[in-house]
């Protein structure tokens, strides 16, 4: 009943939802901050038009590793680890030189069909 009482909306429109994991907060580092920015103002949009999206999951900085998430149209792609290597990793590379690589978070579901070779819808 909380939620109800606090006058959040029920339902998000698209844009708000998809740009909710790229929002920069205070306590983000200027990398974290320089990654989303250019995950919602470049590469996002290209997802986007190919009918997929993408999700910050997280960035170690330990070892330079963003961890995304990719959904819709590409996330049981064949070629979404292509996407994910030569476009997404190397943009952020360039302009991030604290990233030294990129990896895709599987949910449970996409994970499980990846493991028996079934296609995940």
């Amino acid at each position: 009943m909380d939620f109800y009482s606090c006058g959040q909306p029920l339902f998000l429109d698209s844009n708000t939802a998809a740009s909710m994991d790229t929002a920069i907060h205070e306590d983000d580092s200027e990398t974290v901050a320089m990654i989303k920015e250019l995950l919602e103002t470049r590469i996002r949009p290209a997802v986007q038009d190919d009918g997929g999206d993408i999700e910050y999951v997280g960035f170690d900085l330990d070892t330079g590793i963003v961890k995304l998430r990719m959904q819709g149209a590409c996330s049981g792609c064949p070629s979404s680890s292509v996407t994910l290597k030569s476009g997404i990793e190397n943009m952020l590379m360039h302009y991030v030189p604290e990233v030294k690589g990129v990896e895709q978070e599987l949910d449970a579901e996409e994970g499980d069909a990846a493991l028996t070779g079934a296609t995940y819808e």
